[in-house]
């Protein structure tokens, strides 16, 4: 897992300074979780706020590592006030309080790291709504975004929330997120994933070769699985739910760390979103600075047995 960690810092482009940046406590658990919020010198209008959410396997990761703070200084840059957030890691500590074995086991213990993480997310989204007036942000214009276990999260959070599932209880009574964009994301789901009310406007970005987060479905013979871009995307347009996919041709995890490199494109997809526009788009893009190596084509097996 070493190599994963060090993944999250080797796409990060120079840091620009922060205008500022401020730690709080936003729940309890085990231990406190804290959230940093990049606050804009000259903030946007209409008040648009964005939650991001680090990657590492839910065994790694930190919410100001070198990937989060150049997120948080790019999009503050924009305008946006930026919140990072920590959430626990059901792989790095605990998972190993819980008994899991064969192929159900792994499922389980996907399930319930993806679920706890979830359940944080959904607590710093509340947090953030109960001091909206002190960040001076519109929580109706919150964007939600992630990187690997992290899009894992903020996808599977806004899944939970359009069908009302525990996991996201303390969200606010009618909240919905602006926008979702998740890199490299899936949904844990049994069954193909269904909508009973209608998801955030999304954008999926997703590379064809991902053996980490399956770009299609993982296990791959198996019901209850986690749902890559390609199956939800297929799934939304099932639903005539407007979504946006951006594939990546011949390339793997890489695509988790691209934001730094696609901010115009984030931005763009956001800002349609909060103007109220509905579009609908399927491409494949190619990035010379998406290059894959050797431990971005791994396996789960082979990336967790590092």
């Amino acid at each position: 897992m070493k190599k994963l960690t060090l993944l999250l810092f080797a796409f990060c482009f120079t840091l620009v300074q922060a205008q500022e940046v401020k730690t709080y406590p936003f729940v309890q658990r085990d231990s406190t979780l804290f959230l940093d919020v990049y606050r804009p010198a000259q903030p946007r209008a209409d008040k648009a706020c964005v939650l991001a959410v680090f990657g590492g396997g839910f065994v790694s990761g930190e919410r100001n590592n070198g990937l989060q703070r150049t997120i948080g200084n790019l999009l503050s840059e924009r305008g946006y006030t930026v919140v990072s957030i920590d959430y626990r890691l059901g792989l790095k500590d605990t998972v190993k309080t819980k008994e899991f074995s064969g192929i159900s086991g792994l499922q389980g213990m996907f399930q319930y790291c993806i679920d706890i993480a979830v359940e944080d997310c959904a607590a710093a989204v509340r947090w953030v709504c109960d001091h909206a007036a002190e960040l001076d942000v519109d929580t109706s214009r919150l964007v939600l975004t992630g990187s690997s276990a992290g899009a894992i999260t903020v996808l599977q959070l806004d899944w939970c929330r359009a069908n009302g599932l525990p996991q996201v209880s303390v969200l606010p009574k009618g909240w919905k997120p602006a926008a979702v964009v998740p890199y490299s994301g899936g949904i844990m789901s049994h069954g193909k994933p269904t909508w009973k009310t209608p998801p955030a406007p999304t954008m999926l970005l997703h590379g064809e070769k991902d053996k980490i987060v399956s770009y299609k479905k993982f296990p791959p013979v198996l019901s209850y699985a986690l749902y890559g871009a390609k199956k939800v995307y297929k799934q939304m347009q099932k639903q005539d739910i407007p979504c946006w996919i951006i594939r990546f041709s011949g390339i793997g995890h890489e695509v988790a760390t691209w934001l730094p490199g696609s901010v115009d494109l984030f931005c763009g997809f956001v800002e349609q979103a909060l103007a109220g526009r509905i579009t609908n788009l399927d491409a494949t893009m190619t990035d010379t600075k998406l290059v894959p190596s050797k431990w971005t084509t791994m396996n789960l097996k082979d990336l967790y047995a590092e």
